[in-house]
């Protein structure tokens, strides 16, 4: 059994048995990470990812099973954060897979070669420094607000490490959009497929997922929405099919 630190609990993933750790004083992983998850489940076999802002863990603990991938680097700039996503790789047995790198993105070319990641996954912090409430909790402050590195620094040190026609991947909010696209055509990552993400299906859209190729030719499709919730605010089919639950 798994020994648990304060304020740490088990939560089942209820997909292939896997289990992850999280402590409410951090910053829990959400729908939005779940949604990328499966948006990159096209990743191909024996790939070399790169999950950039790892936190928990989920993504890369979720994409070990949902992909054939051969490595996944999980990278978490939180000391505390990347310590509890190790043993949740250990909860799971998936030393051999998944690698956690506790350092800032802004520091990736020091772990990994230029050109040697087929793929890359982030949930980036969604808001810029000075910008909306900030959380006195220096943890959730670090997960949603870019304090120790911003979108730039992102896509342009994935970019250094990722292959020429490698793939990646995001989830953000739709008023970041423009500044994506721009940011990925300047580091050379092309804008190849975009999905927005709607609570409702009246509602404006609250997240995008995006994937970028590097090197690729111009070519973008629009996926058709995707819609969270029914009116009587149960999920909608889609979701329970992401979720394993029909």
């Amino acid at each position: 059994m798994m020994d648990l630190k304060e304020n740490e609990r088990i939560d089942d993933l209820e997909y292939k048995g896997l289990k992850i750790i999280q402590n409410e004083n951090y910053f829990c992983f959400g729908i939005d990470s779940i949604l990328l998850s499966d948006f990159a489940k096209d990743l191909k076999k024996d790939s070399n990812i790169l999950d950039i802002g790892t936190g928990t863990g989920i993504i890369s603990i979720l994409l070990s099973k949902k992909t054939e991938c051969k490595k996944i680097y999980a990278l978490e700039i939180q000391k505390e954060i990347s310590e509890m996503a190790g043993r949740s790789i250990k909860l799971n047995n998936l030393e051999n897979t998944i690698e956690i790198i506790n350092d800032n993105i802004k520091n990736i070319e020091k772990y990994l070669d230029k050109n040697s990641i087929n793929a890359i996954v982030t949930n980036p912090p969604y808001k810029k420094e000075n910008c909306g409430v900030k959380n006195e909790n220096i943890n959730k402050l670090i997960s949603r607000h870019e304090i120790t590195a911003n979108l730039e620094d992102f896509i342009s040190h994935g970019s250094n490490v990722l292959k020429d026609k490698g793939a990646f991947y995001m989830v953000n909010r739709p008023e970041r959009l423009a500044e994506i696209i721009n940011l990925f055509k300047k580091y050379m990552i092309e804008p190849k497929k975009l999905r927005l993400v709607y609570p409702k299906v009246n509602n404006k859209p609250n997240l995008i997922l995006i994937k970028g190729v590097k090197n690729a030719k111009s070519f973008l499709e629009i996926e058709r929405p995707l819609v969270i919730y029914n009116e009587d605010n149960t999920y909608t089919d889609e979701i329970l099919k992401i979720y394993n639950k029909k």
